[in-house]
């Protein structure tokens, strides 16, 4: 039996750029394929959110001298593209997916709403939600969050390139401690980035349990899955 049932799985974009600069490393996004379905096989019920970073990023664009809405809209379409190539890695290994966007967008997606997500889950489908919230100002870990919570999810499953929560970025500190667990108000009190403080606080006012671990380690979600300590277990 799997530890969870049913899982909202995050991804951000950057991830799938692989060694890239930019763009979509087929290898990579071949990898995260395999690995979900894997964890499918298992009978879990699983839904996807996919940043869109690799692309474009709304925030860094008006920086740059963008409408922020306008850049926001640009980074919703940039999750769509992950959302499809996804997709259609799943498909290609026989993992039946469906794409559901929360900008009305057919018949590239389907207009996601909870009830068709929780239907398509139960028929064995991965459901890959993509364009955020569909409004500009929230970030894809706040959509993550939304859906998470909408979906009746037992956890939120953070996939990065780390693998956990540390008391200081380990890339550039190397006496950072990692955590084997966290609380939220931890989390906040420590000023540790797990996500936007929107997202944290939306988890821990609904107690959606967080784990943050390592998605470019192959194996790693299927040895979570079946129980295994990896990454940081964040709670309320």
């Amino acid at each position: 039996m799997a530890k969870y049932g049913r899982i909202l799985l995050k991804l951000s974009g950057e991830s799938l750029m692989g060694g890239q600069q930019y763009g979509i490393d087929v290898n990579r996004l071949n990898s995260y394929a395999e690995q979900i379905k894997s964890v499918a096989d298992m009978g879990v019920q699983i839904s996807i959110v996919i940043g869109g970073g690799n692309i474009f990023r709304g925030l860094s664009g008006a920086s740059k001298g963008y409408d922020r809405v306008k850049g926001d809209q640009m980074g919703m379409l940039a999750t769509v593209i992950n959302s499809l190539a996804l997709s259609s890695a799943l498909v290609a290994i026989g993992q039946k997916a469906r794409v559901l966007t929360a900008i009305r967008m057919e018949p590239i997606g389907e207009i996601y709403s909870k009830w068709k997500a929780i239907e398509s889950m139960e028929n064995g489908e991965v459901v890959i939600l993509s364009c955020g919230t569909g409004n500009p100002f929230f970030t894809t870990d706040t959509g993550s969050s939304l859906r998470g919570i909408e979906i009746e999810a037992d956890v939120m499953l953070k996939g990065t390139r780390v693998d956990g929560v540390y008391t200081a970025d380990p890339e550039k500190d190397p006496s950072a401690v990692k955590f084997e667990s966290i609380s939220y108000d931890e989390v906040y009190s420590r000023g540790l980035k797990v996500m936007d403080m929107t997202a944290t606080v939306m988890c821990k006012e609904n107690n959606l349990p967080i784990v943050v671990f390592d998605m470019d380690t192959p194996g790693n979600l299927e040895r979570l899955m079946n129980g295994e300590n990896i990454g940081t277990y964040v709670h309320a």
